[in-house]
């Protein structure tokens, strides 16, 4: 039993145990690591606090009535290093109103003397629960922060997402015309609007219009804008999404739903950067980035005679390609993660923990529907909690691997073991081994393997 400690050896699942009799402090630490604990016992709140920093990975249990600083007053003043800390306190008998007050001021809950080690191992069990999907989201929203800013992020660490990040590093600042080529669901209008995020083009307009969405007979004037009385409903005077985006960025989706008499305007705004609104013979000169984006394929378009292969051409400046979502697999739990935070928020509901067979049906699913379909299931896994049976298939889809093979599931599955284990022990190597029942030379290989590191975690 470990009675002096410092806060650099405090370990994930440790429980600080304060209390001034030493009979006490003994039992109780005696109960907990026989439960599995690693216990830090100090005989004061004084010692304790010297103990204490935010994001400290464990569960406090205190008595109340000590001299000095006293358990109401340790508990205030933990409050002020970690409000999220749980805080448990032992109570006499006659101090019961006194721990009801405390747990309507932020106490975890409280435990009165003589208690069971029963009732103690599983007050201790729910509050470690909690502190460690405290910390697990704390680190969660970290790895998102650093993957950028306030406004859109795209969310990933797999090879072709942070090639996809490189390259609109490069061209952001750029004002070529920009094709963005994915999957129905994989987030294109949300790459759209990190490239003009990250653009010096930021501070004016982001303009979106989807082409699909608009019919035929009005889109032209929707794009273009239009002056009063140039057709029947033209009542007064209409500003064109071109003209509007001046300065910033126009998004075209489903460009290929572009009727083809448009397509020859289009490639003219391109060429010569000016517009005419409909019913006007004046050229207004425009200062605009076009990013374009398709679900198809436009060049087997426009060898078809679908779609024109000069406007093709001409949007093919610089082509993005955002990948499925189940050619980057190792994204899904940290995509998952980030949604069901946002529903968690939106719902006002804690996010359940994920386990392994869940991890293992996310990663395996094909995801027709790609990032869109996954933060639906994140959703639904929010509201409904544990009464979601996580059938990631569908209405009778089965849940496919399809395009990896055994060996490549296998390491894939490992490699997600391997993240789940350091990050819920902060990159502590020793507990990682010990809880994987691997040798440290083995964990060390599989790290180096997998591109691990354990500062990655902590």
């Amino acid at each position: 039993m470990n009675l002096e400690a410092s806060a650099e050896q405090l370990q994930p699942h440790q429980i600080l145990l304060v209390d001034d009799e030493k009979h006490i402090r003994l039992a109780a630490a005696q109960t907990l690591e026989l439960a599995g604990y690693e216990v830090v016992c100090a005989e004061s709140a004084e010692k304790a606090l010297t103990l204490l920093d935010q994001d400290w990975p464990g569960v406090v249990v205190s008595d109340i009535n000590m001299p000095g600083i006293d358990g109401l007053e340790l508990m205030q003043r933990i409050m002020t290093i970690d409000n999220d800390l749980p805080v448990i306190l032992i109570t006499g008998h006659g101090d019961i109103s006194m721990a009801v007050s405390a747990m309507r001021d932020g106490a975890y809950d409280f435990i009165e003397k003589p208690f069971s080690s029963d009732l103690l191992n599983d007050v201790v069990r729910r509050a470690a629960e909690k502190r460690r999907l405290t910390l697990e989201n704390r680190a969660l929203r970290k790895a998102l922060e650093a993957q950028g800013g306030i406004g859109p992020r795209i969310i990933g660490n797999s090879p072709r997402i942070q090639q996809l990040r490189a390259m609109i590093q490069q061209i952001a600042d750029t004002p070529a015309d920009i094709l963005i080529q994915a999957e129905t669901g994989s987030g294109k209008d949300l790459v759209a609007r990190y490239i003009h995020e990250h653009s010096n083009r930021r501070d004016k307009n982001f303009v979106a219009i989807n082409c699909g969405a608009v019919p035929e007979h009005l889109i032209e004037s929707e794009l273009f804008g239009h002056e009063k009385g140039a057709f029947t409903d033209a009542k007064s005077r209409r500003i064109g999404k071109f003209e509007h985006a001046d300065g910033g960025t126009l998004f075209l989706d489903e460009i290929e739903s572009m009727p083809l008499s448009l397509q020859v305007k289009l490639l003219r705004v391109l060429e010569e950067r000016k517009i005419e609104r409909l019913g006007s013979n004046e050229l207004i000169p425009l200062d605009i980035r076009v990013v374009a984006a398709t679900k198809v394929d436009l060049k087997d378009l426009s060898e078809r005679g679908d779609y024109r292969e000069d406007l093709y051409y001409r949007l093919n400046v610089v082509s993005l390609e955002i990948p499925p979502l189940r050619e980057r697999r190792e994204d899904i739990p940290m995509l998952f993660q980030h949604f069901a935070l946002i529903a968690s928020a939106q719902y006002q509901k804690e996010v359940p923990q994920l386990s392994a067979e869940n991890i293992r049906a996310l990663v395996a699913h094909h995801w027709p529907g790609n990032v869109r379909e996954l933060r639906n299931v994140a959703e639904r896994y929010v509201l409904l909690g544990p009464a979601y049976h996580f059938e990631v298939g569908g209405a009778g889809e089965p849940v496919s691997s399809t395009h990896m093979t055994l060996p490549d599931q296998v390491e894939q599955f490992e490699k997600l073991v391997l993240e789940e284990e350091l990050s819920r022990n902060s990159g502590s190597l020793k507990l990682t081994q010990e809880k994987l029942g691997l040798p440290r030379k083995t964990l060390y290989d599989k790290m180096k393997k997998y591109g691990l590191d354990k500062k990655d975690f902590k």
